[in-house]
């Protein structure tokens, strides 16, 4: 039975989307605005998609994987309620931890630095110098 109060709260589906729907905007440089013009719809209306308040419809969804250059199975990867079989390659709790990173502001912030470096040999000495930098702080 659908409640009142149940009706004020944002599906889980919905959310996890809007969330996956941020992520790519955020990894692109994109703002909500320039996402919302891109559609023909305000920022306002990107901001409840991106929270799960407003769900997206199926051509919108479509049209937003389109602008943000990724198949519409993207905005649904690991969404909750799927059971691991369904999942494919299903990710372990140390990739969960790296997605939760690079949705993070310094996550999304290194990411867009560190692809900007076109040499491949800097590119690996700053993953050894990071890796040598864990490596201190746990001993």
């Amino acid at each position: 039975m659908v409640t009142k109060e149940n009706k004020k709260k944002p599906n889980p589906t919905d959310i996890h989307v809007g969330s996956r729907i941020r992520l790519r905007r955020n990894m692109l440089g994109m703002s909500q605005e320039k996402l919302g013009e891109t559609l023909g719809i305000t920022f306002q209306q990107i901001q409840k998609y991106e929270k799960g308040t407003n769900r997206v419809g199926a051509s919108r969804l479509q049209a937003i994987a389109e602008v943000l250059g990724v198949p519409v199975s993207f905005l649904f990867e690991d969404a909750p309620g799927q059971d691991s079989a369904n999942r494919g390659l299903a990710e372990d709790a140390s990739a969960s931890l790296a997605i939760d990173f690079c949705t993070s502001t310094e996550g999304l912030q290194l990411n867009r630095a560190f692809v900007k470096i076109s040499d491949s040999k800097v590119r690996r000495r700053i993953i050894d110098l990071v890796k040598a930098l864990a490596a201190e702080e746990g001993s």
